[in-house]
């Protein structure tokens, strides 16, 4: 029989992420699961033919506060629904922190909304839901956010 004891939802706090959210917190409770709410962030840095542009320590704090906030709200809004809910903020490659994570609670299920970009946009901001079907090594669910014009 399938169950998902751990789904992992990563998040961007944007409506697509929200909703998938919300999608994986009904699963959790048809199959009791316990739902980890993962937020992964890369501190800019911005290369130059002479050289790097990298956010100082107080540019790097403020951006890590504000996610653990931001983080902090995404799981103190869920924990009323009768289910184990738990936020984890990771720095590093967003997919890379992803997989990681999915393994270290061992993961039966990854749910992750996409913007569904398109063209250039995606080419430079690339596909974290992509990369993460690509290289996970447990099922992934997608859920479809509004398509960019």
């Amino acid at each position: 029989m399938l169950t998902f004891k751990n789904i992992l939802v990563p998040v961007d706090f944007t409506e697509t992420s929200t909703k998938a959210l919300d999608y994986a917190m009904e699963l959790a409770k048809r199959f009791e699961s316990k739902v980890t709410i993962l937020h992964a962030y890369e501190v800019p840095v911005f290369g130059f033919p002479d050289g790097a542009l990298i956010a100082t320590a107080d540019i790097t704090g403020r951006i890590s506060n504000a996610a653990q906030q931001s983080l902090a709200a995404l799981v103190d809004a869920r924990k009323s629904a009768g289910l184990t809910v738990e936020g984890v903020l990771r720095n590093g490659v967003t997919y890379d922190e992803i997989n990681a994570l999915a393994d270290e609670i061992s993961a039966d299920l990854i749910v992750i909304g996409t913007h569904g970009r398109r063209g250039l946009a995606r080419a430079l901001l690339g596909s974290v839901a992509e990369n993460v079907i690509r290289t996970a090594k447990v099922p992934v669910l997608t859920i479809h956010g509004p398509r960019e014009s």
